[in-house]
C-alpha cells in the first residue's frame, strides 16, 4: 500500500457543504502507513463543520476498505483563514439551484425574518414568533441563519452541542415545541466563523436539505442583518418564502430596514408585514406609554412596501431577561410582549400563503 492507494480510496468521500471530494479539495494531509496502522489528518473548512462526524465516519469506512489488518486513525483539524480564502476562491457555483424539501408545492410556509441592521431584535422576534405559532398548535421549524452571530440556542435555553444524525442527516433538537438548527450548536464559546460566500451558501443548503425536518407547517429563518450572501442564497433557494421585516421606530433604523424590504421586492418575494420592536415603554408606576425611540418608522416601511404593520412589541425588561434565560416571553401569552407575539401569529395565520396570494 502507498499514498496513492489511500487517496484513491478517499476520493469517494465528499465534503457535504462543498459537494466535492475531500481529495480534490486538498483536505487530506499527513498520510502515515505502518505495518499495523493507517492514519490520515483531515483539515475541514472549520472546526465547527456541522457534519464533521459524518465525514469522519465515511473516511474511516473508506480507509478500512484498503487498510487490511491495519488499525485506522483519522485526525480532524481545521484550515487556516488563508487556506479557507484560497479554497473559497477555487470553488465554483454548481449550475442550477439545489433542491430543498421546501420548494414549490410543499405544504410548509417559509417565513424569512429580515432586518437592515443588527441590534433591532430580529432574533428575538423570530424566536418568539416561532414559539407563539407552536403554542397555537402548529408544527414549527427554525433555522438560525445568522452564521456569524447565532443567538437562537441561547434564547431557547439549549445546550450548544452538535445534534445527532440519522441516515446521514441531522436530527434537529427541539425546545418549546420548535425544531431548531443553528451554527451555534457546532461552535465552541467565542469561536468565530471565518467563511466567504460559497461556504455560507453551502451551509444554508445543508440546513435546508440535510436536516430531518419532517413536514412542518411553518419554517422560520432568522436571517443575518443586511442584504448579503446568506440572504441572497435563501432568496434563490426558496422562491416561495415570505418575508417579515423587523425594525425599531427611529428613522435611522427604519431607513436601513427599508433596504431589506427593497431586496425582497427585487427578488420577487412577498413581504407579509413589518414588525416594530422596542416600540414603546410602559411606565410601571403610571402606566403611560413612552415612545423612547420615536415612532412612525415601521409604518413608513410598510406603506412603501405595500404591506401591513403586523404589530408593535413593547420595550420591557421581561423580554430581555426571559430571552437570556431561554424562556421566550411568548410562552406566556398574557404577558405584555407575549400577547403581542400571539397577536402577530394570529394575523399570519389569516394571511394566504405566498403561493395562494
Amino acid at each position: 500500500m502507498n499514498n496513492d492507494d489511500v487517496l484513491a480510496a478517499l476520493s469517494t468521500v465528499q465534503d457535504p457543504e462543498l459537494q466535492r471530494s475531500i481529495v480534490a479539495l486538498d483536505m487530506v494531509r499527513d498520510i502515515e502507513i505502518t505495518d499495523d496502522r493507517l492514519s490520515v489528518r483531515l483539515v475541514l473548512t472549520t472546526a465547527a463543520c456541522p457534519l464533521k462526524d459524518r465525514i469522519r465516519t465515511e473516511t474511516e469506512q473508506a480507509l478500512a476498505a484498503v487498510a487490511g489488518e491495519r488499525r485506522v486513525e483519522v485526525v480532524m483539524d481545521a484550515m487556516s483563514p488563508e487556506e479557507c480564502e484560497r479554497l473559497a476562491a477555487t470553488v465554483k457555483a454548481d449550475p442550477g439551484i439545489p433542491s430543498t424539501p421546501f420548494g414549490p408545492g410543499a405544504k410548509t410556509r417559509v417565513l424569512a425574518v429580515a432586518s437592515g441592521k443588527g441590534g433591532v431584535g430580529k432574533s428575538t422576534v423570530t424566536a418568539n414568533l416561532a414559539v407563539a405559532l407552536a403554542q397555537r398548535g402548529h408544527a414549527v421549524g427554525l433555522i438560525d441563519a445568522d452564521v456569524y452571530g447565532p443567538t437562537i440556542p441561547l434564547m431557547f435555553g439549549m445546550a450548544t452541542v452538535a445534534p445527532a444524525s440519522r441516515d446521514g442527516k441531522l436530527v434537529p433538537p427541539e425546545a418549546h415545541g420548535v425544531k431548531i438548527v443553528s451554527m451555534g450548536f457546532f461552535l465552541e464559546d467565542d469561536e468565530p466563523v471565518i467563511w466567504r460566500g460559497p461556504m455560507l451558501g453551502r451551509a444554508m443548503e445543508q440546513f435546508l436539505g440535510d436536516v430531518l425536518w419532517g413536514s412542518p407547517d411553518y419554517l422560520l429563518i432568522d436571517l443575518p442583518p443586511g442584504t448579503g450572501d446568506i440572504a441572497l442564497t435563501i432568496a434563490q433557494m426558496l422562491p416561495a418564502a415570505e418575508v417579515i421585516v423587523v425594525t425599531t421606530p427611529q428613522q435611522a433604523a427604519a431607513k436601513i430596514a427599508a433596504k431589506a424590504a427593497k431586496m425582497a421586492l427585487l427578488t420577487k418575494h412577498r413581504i407579509i408585514g413589518v414588525v416594530e420592536n422596542m416600540a414603546y415603554f410602559v411606565c410601571p408606576n403610571c402606566g403611560e406609554k413612552h415612545f423612547i425611540f420615536g415612532h412612525g418608522g415601521a409604518e413608513d416601511i410598510a406603506r412603501a412596501a405595500g404591506t401591513i404593520l403586523l404589530g408593535r412589541i413593547p420595550l420591557d425588561e421581561m423580554t430581555r431577561s426571559a430571552g437570556d434565560a431561554g424562556t421566550p416571553p411568548a410562552l406566556d401569552p398574557i404577558s405584555p410582549a407575549g400577547a403581542v407575539f400571539h397577536d402577530i401569529a394570529r394575523v399570519i395565520e389569516t394571511l394566504p400563503a405566498a403561493a395562494e396570494a
